[in-house]
Order: structure tokens, then sequence, then C-alpha cells
């Protein structure tokens, strides 16, 4: 069972997950945890006592990135427009790589798990629009139009 933190280390843990979503951000997930530590003000011991393995760390701020980017396949599917849902979709994807080298990684990584949720969202964007390709193209086929 596990007790609620004192408010001056639920501070020090708030502060290094600012702190590791920046840095991440900035330097991907092997930035070193001295940095993040150093940057949220604390010292490496306090990092490793609430985070004991890197991948703690990593969970912490990736959980948020991953609801974020499922959550942007979902209302790219609600977009009326399959192909403007997929391009909506894959800007904006394209906009978190550019600005976040941690979500970078997480987006190959997220790939290789078939399990993940976002894939299947992904997979039903890319079919969806597919589908209102082939019958646009049947349709303008039928009107005489190439």
């Amino acid at each position: 069972m596990d007790r609620p933190l004192r408010r001056d280390a639920q501070r020090n843990r708030d502060a290094l997950v600012a702190a590791a979503e920046q840095v991440l951000a900035e330097r991907g997930l092997q930035a070193p945890l001295e940095v993040v530590a150093k940057r949220a003000g604390v010292a490496i011991g306090t990092l490793y006592r609430h985070f004991p393995e890197r991948g703690d760390l990593i969970d912490a701020i990736l959980a948020g990135k991953v609801a974020a980017w499922t959550e942007l396949a979902r209302q790219s599917l609600e977009v009326g427009d399959a192909w403007e849902g997929l391009v909506c979709f894959l800007e904006r994807t394209c906009e978190l790589q550019a600005r976040d080298r941690a979500f970078t990684e997480l987006a190959c990584l997220a790939h290789l798990d078939v399990g993940a949720e976002v894939n299947g969202l992904v997979e039903r964007l890319v079919q969806r629009a597919q589908r209102e390709g082939l019958a646009a193209r049947r349709r303008a086929g039928r009107s005489g139009l190439s």
C-alpha cells in the first residue's frame, strides 16, 4: 500500500517530471539523468529515490504523450472527410515529433508494439482514407472524368 508523499517530496517528484519532460524532449530518451536532476533543482539521489530506474521516469512522462497522441488519432477519425482526417493526424504528429525528441522515439517504438491502441486507430485512419479515395475514383470514372 503506497502512502501519500509528503508535500516536499511531492514537489520534488513534480519538479523531476517537469524537468524530464523538457530534457527528454530536447535530448531524447537517453538524456543523462544528471541533467534532469539538475534542471529540477534536486540531487541525483532524489531522482533515484522517486524513479529507481530510467524506465520509471520515462513511463511517468510518456503516459501523457501516448494518451494525447491516441486522442489525436480518435479526433482525426471523427473528421468528416477521411483524407482530411488522415492529413490532420499526420501533420500534427510531425509537429509533435519536430519539437519533442522523446515523442519521436516513442512514436517509433509504439509502431513496434502491435498491441498499441494508437496503431489500430492509425490503421483505421488509413483504411478509411483509402476507401473514400477508391469510391471517389469510381465516381469520377462513371462521370467520364479521369
